[in-house]
């Protein structure tokens, strides 16, 4: 192992001797550079070969790079790069190949081998990293999309990219995303072939020994391309995005039209072909100049065109009565309410249109129900609160069971400051299970700490500890030990704390606000301290660290604090952790005994 170890560093001599001879580094940084590499290569030469030194190795290589190329435009000498830096990349690609040959597997190993073979332009080496990477990883589209994208607009192979796609189909045959990275080429180097005819012809070349052929220059190839992939793929996602692409390129008009033919044809009831339709209107707007328009008008165009996309939804709704397409046409109303726009006269029939479209739908019963949220919250904005407190109501009629839904209702009361809250909160927990009425409860007793006296604040806190699961019951004691403290003091909340001690489940929250309120008393009891710590731990010591250490912490620095005790505490810990926080308790119990924590 020496042997080799001593025969690679040997071969870093001549570029060394040229680093030096050119001034770009010092004899002491030449030195400096053969002891760092000698390190990393005994790393990399063991017969337990880490990843992470193949990578440190690989990073100190890549620095080495970057410090020379800048210290070359420092001094502004540009000579001897095949001396010195090809020999380096060279050793660099070595290193990639033999981690990547041990660590097939790490994707990101060869994607970082990609980026290094990119940054320093590599295009040789690329190609066949691309291949060996791809022989071993063809089952991920990605990595087959990344190789044909660099050889078409890298290396300007058109032929490259599509040898790659096709190969990559043969593995995948009904992925969209390589369908749509093919097709998207096509047009990429039908357009390419576009562009180069005619500069030509204007620079009145002869294109005879040139060869355009008509079909590729007009998209038939992206038109085969597509043709296969529809009968291969069947959702109307793909139609769509395949018909995005083909919108970028303005030679594409016939194969666009067969797009939207196939769409409307095969997918009629689909709410995504709808929703594409009618926002079709909007860019089938007035094609005439727009230079000379006055603002008024614009304004009126674009309330036309609106009207115009409300009509196919409208259509879009008695054809697919659906709640996705109620989804879409709410959606685009919405995208076109928050709209930013100087006329209060379109932005005031966004609005009612908005309006007017969710009722539909939800005398329709086809609302989602998350769509509700948004119609109230509008509703509110717009100061309509009667309406509001109509839809709330109507909508926990339709989702009964639904915690999120009365919620939403009782927050619109409560925001109202409506009478009838606390009868709204009797009739939401009647029909709510009991498992999952946390918020509800939580929004009620935060309610009922404003609005309503303490006897009635608490007599609604026990009554919670009842109603809700012994896991939500956690959060109640919380909220119900602080409220305690808060309002009636602090010997009203040690009673309370006996109290909700005899009921598990806690929380580690819980014991920590009960130490907290404790310290935060004048006459601050050390015997106190003790049974709160103690009952934590009884609760939560095999797996805390920070509760044995702060317990040892409070023996040290309190008044009246026993240190003689800190020895039994961490017995105690030792005994009781378990697994690997035990490890995690020792070493910072050492950080402690030295001063450092």
């Amino acid at each position: 192992m020496a042997e080799r170890i001593e025969q690679r560093l040997e071969d870093r001599v001549p570029e060394l001797e040229q680093l030096e001879r050119v001034g770009l580094f010092t004899r002491k940084e030449i030195r400096a550079v053969l002891r760092k590499a000698s390190a990393l290569e005994y790393k990399i030469q063991r017969r337990a070969l880490r990843k992470e030194d193949f990578i440190n190795y690989i990073q100190y290589e890549v620095n080495l790079l970057e410090l020379i190329k800048k210290r070359r435009a420092r001094i502004g000498y540009s000579f001897k790069k095949d001396e010195i830096e090809h020999s380096i990349l060279h050793r660099v690609h070595s290193l990639f190949n033999r981690a990547t040959g041990k660590w097939k597997d790490d994707v990101q190993l060869w994607l970082s081998h990609v980026a290094f073979c990119k940054q320093w332009n590599a295009k040789h080496q690329l190609s066949k990293v691309f291949s060996t990477m791809l022989a071993i990883h063809s089952n991920k589209p990605a990595l087959w999309i990344m190789a044909a994208k660099w050889e078409m607009e890298t290396r300007l192979s058109s032929e490259s990219a599509r040898h790659l796609f096709l190969r990559a189909l043969r593995f995948h045959p009904e992925c969209p995303k390589l369908y749509q990275e093919y097709f998207r080429m096509e047009l990429m180097n039908a357009e390419k072939q576009r562009k180069e005819k005619k500069e030509f012809e204007q620079a009145k070349m002869d294109l005879g020994e040139f060869n355009y052929s008509e079909e590729i220059l007009n998209g038939e190839m992206a038109r085969i391309v597509y043709r296969d992939a529809s009968q291969k793929i069947k959702g109307v996602e793909f139609q769509l995005a395949v018909l995005s692409i083909a919108k970028l390129f303005d030679f594409t008009q016939d194969l666009q039209k067969e797009i939207l033919e196939s769409l409307q044809t095969k997918h009629t009831d689909d709410p995504l072909t709808w929703d594409y339709m009618a926002r079709r209107e909007l860019e089938l707007g007035s094609l005439q100049p727009t230079e000379h328009t006055t603002k008024q008008k614009k304004v009126s165009e674009m309330a036309q065109r609106e009207e115009r996309c409300c009509a196919v939804f409208d259509e879009a709704v008695r054809a697919v009565p659906t709640e996705d397409m109620w989804k879409c046409y709410i959606t685009f109303c919405l995208e076109r309410y928050n709209r930013k726009t100087n006329s209060e006269e379109l932005k005031q029939k966004r609005l009612e249109r908005t309006l007017s479209v969710f009722s539909k739908a939800h005398e329709s019963n086809l609302l989602p129900e998350a769509l509700y949220k948004q119609w109230l919250q509008l509703l509110l904005d717009s100061n309509l609160s009667e309406k509001a407190v109509e839809v709330a109501e109507a909508a926990t009629r339709h989702f009964s069971l639904s915690v999120e839904t009365w919620q939403m209702r009782l927050q619109v009361l409560i925001q109202l400051k409506r009478d009838n809250v606390t009868q709204c909160f009797e009739e939401a927990i009647k029909h709510v299970k009991s498992e999952g009425t946390l918020p509800l409860w939580t929004l009620w007793v935060e309610w009922s700490e404003g609005t309503n006296s303490k006897e009635d604040t608490e007599a609604l806190y026990q009554r919670s500890l009842h109603a809700t699961t012994p896991a939500e019951s956690v959060t109640m004691k919380e909220m119900y030990l602080d409220w305690t403290y808060r309002n009636g003091g602090y010997k009203k909340v040690k009673r309370l704390f006996t109290s909700l001690c005899e009921n598990r489940p806690f929380s580690l929250d819980f014991f920590r606000k009960m130490i907290q309120i404790e310290k935060e008393q004048e006459s601050c009891k050390m015997l106190h301290l003790r049974e709160y710590y103690e009952r934590a731990l009884r609760e939560f010591g095999s797996t805390d660290t920070d509760l044995w250490l702060d317990y040892i912490k409070e023996e040290l620095s309190h008044p009246q604090g026993k240190p003689e005790n800190c020895g039994s505490i961490h017995w105690r810990a030792m005994k009781m952790l378990q697994g690997d926080v035990v490890e995690d308790f020792v070493s910072k119990y050492t950080l402690l005994q030295t001063g450092h924590l």
